[in-house]
């Protein structure tokens, strides 16, 4: 399964993804601040995916995911992007980014099967 980062400046949400995410097989790391996220996969390495809120009080989802890939290594990091927005430029933003934009409140099964999507290996080299 996979390690996951999940990142929301709510704690009930960063508990009740994890409570989800962890019941399905995954590792979790959740924190309720950028900087925390950031601190965490310095220490112990790149998550497989990131569930990243957009908007956040210090550091918005979306540039932390744009420092969490400049971080070695990251460059290419999945991010899933989980936010009770649900404008058409926050979407696009996010897509752009190459992170599918999932909405709140969220469906578990939508949120797992974005995940599966997001680890599927690439065979860009074949």
């Amino acid at each position: 399964m996979a390690r996951v980062l999940v990142v929301d400046d709510d704690p009930d949400t960063v508990r009740i993804v994890t409570f989800r995410l962890q019941s399905n097989g995954h590792r979790v790391i959740g924190t309720t601040s950028a900087k925390t996220a950031l601190q965490a996969v310095a220490e112990r390495g790149r998550p497989d995916v990131a569930i990243l809120d957009v908007t956040m009080p210090e550091m918005s989802g979306m540039e932390l995911l744009v420092h969490l890939r400049a971080m070695e290594g990251s460059d290419n990091l999945p991010a899933i992007f989980l936010s009770a927005l649900v404008r058409h430029d926050e979407i696009e933003a996010g897509r752009a980014m190459g992170a599918t934009y999932l909405t709140k409140p969220f469906i578990a099964s939508a949120l797992l099967r974005a995940i599966d999507e997001a680890i599927v290996p690439t065979f860009d080299a074949w």
